[in-house]
């Protein structure tokens, strides 16, 4: 495949690598993920590629801007003000700034891109 200048395919080839929850952000499961990164700019703030979990609650606090699309499984996700739950098909995202609990629901599987500060 001969792809022009400044494209690249967000795919999800090999093995991937681990991209495990620190152990003091686990609440419950075993914090298991995988990490296929597929782009980063030449800045490093700009990151796009596919990511994996076993089911299990971590608390998070994001940094960074997040765009999700969900190809396989369920999250919900609570912090200040309530809970929502997302499945397959569905997109959202995550601004910065954002405290709380993320609970993989079984298996997720979703797309990423991620900005950095």
């Amino acid at each position: 495949m001969n792809l022009p200048a400044h494209v690249v395919p967000v795919l999800r080839a090999g093995a991937g690598e681990p991209a495990d929850a620190a152990p003091d952000r686990i609440v419950s499961g075993s914090g298991a993920s995988t990490v296929w990164n597929a782009f980063t700019d030449a800045a490093g703030r700009f990151h796009a590629g596919h990511w994996s979990s076993e089911a299990g609650v971590r608390r998070v606090e994001y940094t960074e801007t997040e765009l999700c699309v969900l190809l396989e499984g369920r999250v919900r996700l609570e912090g200040t003000g309530g809970a929502v739950e997302f499945g397959p098909g569905e997109a959202f995202v995550i601004a910065a700034g954002f405290r709380g609990v993320w609970e993989s629901l079984g298996r997720v599987t979703k797309i990423y891109a991620v900005l950095e500060p």
